[in-house]
């Protein structure tokens, strides 16, 4: 299987622009994601598929399809028609998996949720999507996933299960609960997967399969939003299906390959460049645990023997410094990717020499293009790998722009646009959001980038307020709307600050209204089981006023650069 970046086919720029297209010889797959899955299993019977480590659960290809199929045909029994959405709120479990590859098999489309997700997230996600279904988590760590259901939903104190009318969540009629426990207005995901076992019919499931399109929607992942909501990316088979394919083929992926999955399952991280990238080759997809412990990511390499790894550069770090890191056997690992946030070029050349990563691979995307555009490959000199995200991907075309839309000369800086099968469907129930986002088929991307005159892209900055904790898209505005609901807080602004473990943390400057007092701890209170973890801010100032223009404008470079003189830090170096 070749890399990308195939020596005899040119990805320079066009006519010395900052335009770019992938490979126009590869093919498209046009298999739903449950044909696809099939392919594999037909190819790789007896190979093994999944491991679970915590849950103690080792599959074949075989025995996988075999849960999915059981767990389709329990969903069908519920009601559960094609194109109904059903959202997943859980950890890294096997039911997660499950969930993904049976919805599919049924034409249902999974809704993702964030499990750092609280009461208010939750809420809009579920409204916003429509779910008619979903399958949940107990907890999770200090989230309570079943008490914030019934606090949004009172009525499963009193309903039959399967059968909700709530008037928060006037949508959603059935509650999948994850473990053994009995919990009133909820199924157990074990009745319905045993209820489907007993009636599962595999003829039937393909027969549907077959008339499903690979352009339909088959699920919707949030993304934080500029104006205050997540916004639901709308993904299709033809979409995932595809990026996962090219993707492995970057990390000359094959049958023999083990792939550690540290990354969470709801994000197209876990889903797509691990889950289904796997799927597409028949490598082995080995989970550590419910959520990432660099200890269980590195004993699982080791006693599994994986030869790939994923991770956001938050993690490798983590792995690399913990004090046990010696004791592991890592000499089997060879490939994997490092995405997800800006990668510290020194983390890189550490991850290669310390972790036999020497194939390592940068991706670079974001969850509106499925979610892959650009990636470095196995064959890359070390050099390019560790200074920019690699080359555009196959099928697919970029372009810098500057502000008047015009293609920028090659090494100058503009906004990224990327165009082709992977852009999304559009934004769930924002066809207005979705016009100003992808228009004559280019997705702005909203990030500042380069490319180099031999098609090498780099990531500069962010056109957009965005920022990126650990691996995690945070907007500020969003934190800012959820805050402004605060009594005593007037005006607000959210900025990100370099941080050595997260890449970046999040900063709040807080006015107050005249006569109000307040404290740095109560602002976080206010935020706490609200909003997700990752968005309360780790520094919090109050102050008199806020930097602004003569046009009235705040200027948060401004006090990003007085907070990082204030705290000492300094920007890391990143491709």
């Amino acid at each position: 299987m070749s890399a990308i970046a195939a020596p005899d086919w040119n990805l320079a720029p066009l006519a010395g622009l900052s335009q770019v297209k992938g490979r126009s010889d590869a093919t498209l797959s046009n298999a739903p994601i449950g044909q696809f899955l099939a392919d594999t299993v037909q190819r790789f019977p007896d190979r093994l598929a999944a491991v679970f480590r915590e849950q103690h659960v080792r599959w074949t290809w075989t025995q996988f399809q075999a849960e999915v199929d059981a767990f389709a045909s329990g969903l069908q029994m519920l009601g559960l028609q094609v194109g109904d959405r059903v959202g997943i709120w859980s950890p890294n479990r096997l039911e997660w998996l499950v969930t993904q590859f049976a919805t599919a098999r049924a034409g249902l489309v999974l809704v993702n949720i964030n499990p750092a997700y609280r009461v208010t997230e939750l809420e809009y996600a579920l409204n916003l999507s429509g779910c008619r279904a979903l399958v949940t988590a107990e907890q999770l760590k200090s989230s309570q996933y079943l008490e914030m259901l019934q606090r949004l939903a009172p009525e499963l104190a009193h309903c039959t299960p399967g059968a909700l009318q709530s008037s928060r969540l006037p949508t959603l009629q059935m509650v999948i609960r994850l473990g053994e426990d009995k919990t009133p207005g909820m199924l157990n995901y074990g009745e319905v997967l045993e209820r489907g076992r007993a009636v599962v019919d595999v003829a039937a499931l393909d027969a549907l399969g077959a008339r499903l399109s690979c352009h339909d929607a088959i699920n919707i992942q949030f993304t934080s939003g500029t104006t205050g909501h997540p916004k639901g990316a709308t993904l299709t088979h033809h979409n995932v299906v595809n990026n996962a394919r090219f993707i492995a083929q970057a990390m000359n992926f094959s049958e023999a390959d083990s792939l550690c999955i540290p990354v969470p399952l709801y994000h197209c991280f876990g889903m797509v460049l691990a889950v289904l990238a796997c799927v597409s080759t028949g490598a082995a997809m080995v989970f550590p645990g419910e959520s990432f412990d660099p200890v269980a990511t590195l004993q699982a390499v080791s006693e599994e023997h994986c030869t790939a790894l994923h991770g956001v550069p938050t993690m490798f770090i983590a792995e690399l410094d913990h004090p046990r890191f010696a004791e592991f056997d890592l000499s089997h690992l060879r490939t994997g990717i490092m995405a997800g946030s800006p990668c510290p070029i020194e983390t890189m050349k550490r991850v290669i020499a310390q972790m036999h990563l020497s194939e390592i691979t940068i991706a670079y995307g974001m969850t509106e293009t499925s979610p892959v555009s650009f990636q470095s490959a196995t064959t890359d000199p070390l050099a390019r790998r560790v200074s920019t995200v690699g080359l555009i991907q196959p099928m697919l075309e970029a372009k810098v722009i500057d502000v008047e839309g015009q293609v920028v000369p090659v090494g100058a800086t503009g906004e990224l646009l990327v165009r082709g099968y992977s852009v999304m469907q559009g934004y769930w129930g924002d066809e207005a959001r979705t016009r100003e986002t992808v228009q004559d088929g280019w997705m702005h991307t909203g990030d500042l980038a380069t490319i180099d005159d031999e098609g090498y892209c780099n990531i500069v900055g962010r056109a957009k307020d965005m920022l990126i904790r650990g691996g995690e898209n945070v907007y500020p505005r969003e934190i800012e709307e959820f805050l402004f609901r605060h009594p005593k807080v007037q005006s607000v602004q959210v900025f990100g600050v370099p941080d050595v473990k997260y890449g970046e943390e999040i900063c709040a400057w807080v006015v107050l209204k005249p006569g109000q007092t307040c404290t740095e701890d109560e602002i976080r209170d206010f935020c706490r089981d609200q909003i997700a973890h990752y968005k309360v801010p780790r520094y919090i100032r109050l102050v008199q006023d806020m930097p602004m223009t003569i046009t009235g404008k705040v200027q948060k470079f401004v006090m990003r650069e007085q907070m990082m003189a204030e705290l000492k830090l300094e920007a890391a170096k990143t491709a």
